[in-house]
């Protein structure tokens, strides 16, 4: 398994610590995820991995995640005879990859190394979660950028069994760094409230009897603090749903597993270099100088996806892959910015995270009752 303990070995120090949004103190959640991955037992994949062979939950992800990659590739009209995979060389540089595999190659030879990681439990959302998000595959809506589709498994930190039936939040900012659902200073066009009602790159999926959940979305761009990321957040067993497909509980959402999942360098710079992405004025942070990925990091955890280009161009698109150890004995509480309802959008006055600077944002006071927009029962307080 790839590791990067060495790249960002003193980056605590040495990261710059700003403010990515108003409300979203970066440097208090590396605190905050830096204590909770000390008060936890940290256990990646590759401590489950024999068990996983053995049982035939890795043969099946090979071949699972080769249909899906023949599958894409096909819908899409790419029939070139070679793909570029992600490098097998220890993250120490960023480099490029430079593996190339025929389409007749093992699949094996691509898919049996799954990127694993296992992330703190009991650990901040980060900025902009919502809940009330449609459960749905397809993301994209009507933004631009590079097509991602991402296989995400869940694994069982105790049992080392896939974690079937459970739902799993998944949120990213769009090509030029903004999130859907909120309007705050910083992200985006702060006069345009329609924003607030915005859905896209947002979703839930459920995962398989194999603990899988597939989602079709952009490459995520980038916003100022932070590096290249996306947000996943696994909920409880028993968390049931809505007849308009959303899950329920809208003020009452509790986790198992928060957590946030990266990219190489090379393939942020490929990406990064294209239409769209090359508009975004803000600066890019770069993984060394994360201060929220370095805390991510252990021995035995690898938080980056594993990727094969669909085709000879990184515009064609990606075919990501992820295995995510995750306690899924645990539920805690979440705080979301904001809440996706019937009426439409209506941000948390008791968030702390992407509250931007009017009340319940750092310098307001939270207001009493209920805002314009909720549906019937009143969000905790």
């Amino acid at each position: 398994m790839v590791q990067l303990s060495t790249l960002l070995t003193g980056a605590v120090g040495l990261a710059t610590v700003v403010s990515a949004h108003p409300g979203h103190d970066v440097k208090a959640e590396a605190a905050e995820r830096a204590s909770a991955l000390k008060s936890i037992r940290a256990r990646g994949l590759s401590q489950c991995a024999t068990q996983l062979k053995a049982r035939g939950v890795e043969a099946e992800s090979v071949a699972r995640r080769d249909a899906s990659l023949q599958k894409i590739r096909q819908a899409r009209g790419l029939t070139g005879p070679l793909l570029k995979a992600r490098d097998t060389t220890p993250l120490t540089t960023s480099h490029e990859s430079n593996l190339t595999v025929d389409i007749d190659t093992d699949p094996s030879v691509l898919f049996a190394s799954g990127g694993a990681c296992v992330l703190a439990e009991d650990v901040t959302q980060g900025p902009y979660y919502v809940t009330g998000e449609l459960i749905r595959k397809n993301l994209v809506e009507d933004q631009e950028g590079v097509p991602l589709y991402l296989d995400i498994q869940l694994v069982d930190s105790e049992t080392c069994e896939p974690v079937p039936d459970v739902y799993l939040d998944f949120w990213h900012c769009n090509s030029t760094g903004v999130y859907s659902g909120v309007v705050a200073s910083g992200n985006g066009d702060t006069s345009d409230e329609t924003n607030l009602d915005a859905t896209f790159l947002r979703g839930i999926q459920k995962t398989d009897t194999s603990g899988v959940a597939e989602f079709e979305t952009l490459f995520p761009g980038h916003y100022t603090g932070r590096a290249t990321h996306i947000h996943v957040l696994s909920h409880p067993a028993d968390t049931t749903t809505n007849d308009n497909d959303t899950l329920s509980g809208l003020y009452t959402t509790t986790s198992s597993h928060v957590g946030q999942i990266f990219f190489d360098q090379d393939l942020i710079s490929l990406v990064e270099a294209s239409d769209v992405y090359n508009t975004n004025t803000q600066e890019l942070t770069t993984n060394a100088d994360d201060s929220i990925l370095s805390q991510e990091l252990a021995d035995d955890i690898d938080p980056f996806v594993e990727y094969v280009l669909l085709g000879e161009d990184v515009t064609d698109g990606i075919f990501a892959w992820i295995n995510v150890v995750i306690d899924s004995s645990q539920s805690t509480d979440v705080t979301p910015a904001a809440y996706l309802t019937e009426d439409g959008g209506v941000e948390n006055p008791n968030s702390g995270m992407g509250g931007g600077g009017g009340p319940g944002g750092p310098g307001g006071e939270a207001p009493t009752g209920v805002p314009t927009g909720f549906p019937t029962g009143a969000p905790p307080s």
